[in-house]
């Protein structure tokens, strides 16, 4: 794999996992537009696309290092009720994600594999982008993170379970929820970042010993380069987005949602024509 490509690949993972703009649709876009398939369909592909989540989890475990340390002290210090209910929201919320994931991850994908398929639900993604801007508009919000009911905090793990597929974006479905529950979008932008991170990190921390007890040296060493690019990305990504998220009371999402139309339509054009860059 050439070096050019591993640094193309990791700064694509780095915003998308973020940005709400689907990860794994530009996964399968990026290969059809410049013509990488003989990489994308090798072996070697889903490992380095491992160690680049891997490279993700890691900075946003880094960037919410704070947050998780008074998460976790929250179960031993009995004051600490709002950050023990908030740690519990995510342990709730991530089990329907962690079940749903492993099962249909793989049947998921197999079945959506294509450009003009990803192209499409990136079109959704985009609408349903829309939609949650609209939402907000309609709706104050009315809690924050503390104030979201277990109920609600198991049907975004359930929601975010739709980022299996190609083109659907873990953040956007997840931010999408946490609105539609009331929250404002700096609440569900972090309830959606605390969400990921053990999704992430733990889907990556199973498939590494594989990438390390099959992969050769060259795949190894383009993965630790993907992975540190994309970790570094993704710190400056979270940054951006919490901090545009924090100062946007309404239409925050309509940019993402308007990229997600665009890149959508062109890339379904181009498959349907067989055209690549």
């Amino acid at each position: 794999m050439h070096i050019l490509q591993v640094i193309v690949y990791a700064i694509m993972q780095g915003i998308t996992e973020l940005f709400p703009i689907s990860s794994v649709g530009h996964a399968v876009i990026l290969p059809y537009l410049f013509n990488w398939k003989q990489f994308s369909e090798s072996d070697v592909f889903l490992p380095f696309v491992v160690m680049l989540h891997l490279g993700t989890g890691v900075a946003l475990l880094l960037y919410f290092l704070k947050d998780w340390v008074r998460l976790i002290a929250s179960l031993f210090i009995r004051s600490r009720r709002r950050e023990r209910r908030q740690l519990f929201l995510i342990i709730v919320a991530t089990i329907p994600a962690a079940i749903l994931g492993k099962v249909f991850e793989h049947k998921l994908q197999a079945l959506f594999p294509s450009a003009l398929s990803a192209s499409i639900f990136l079109i959704v993604n985009g609408l349903i982008l829309f939609a949650a801007d609209r939402m907000r508009r309609r709706r104050k919000a009315t809690r924050d993170l503390s104030e979201l009911s277990y109920g609600r905090s198991f049907i975004i793990g359930v929601v975010q379970t739709f980022a299996l597929i190609p083109g659907f974006s873990r953040s956007g479905i997840t931010m999408t929820a946490g609105l539609a529950s009331g929250m404002s979008y700096e609440d569900s932008a972090r309830f959606s970042f605390l969400l990921a991170t053990p999704v992430i990190l733990g889907a990556a921390v199973l498939e590494v010993p594989k990438l390390l007890h099959h992969g050769s040296a060259q795949m190894i060493h383009d993965g630790l380069i993907g992975g540190v690019v994309s970790g570094i990305v993704a710190i400056l990504a979270t940054a951006f987005l919490m901090r545009y998220f924090r100062t946007s009371e309404v239409r925050a999402l309509r940019p993402f949602g308007w990229y997600c139309i665009i890149v959508g339509v062109v890339v379904c054009v181009m498959a349907a024509t067989h055209l690549h860059f």
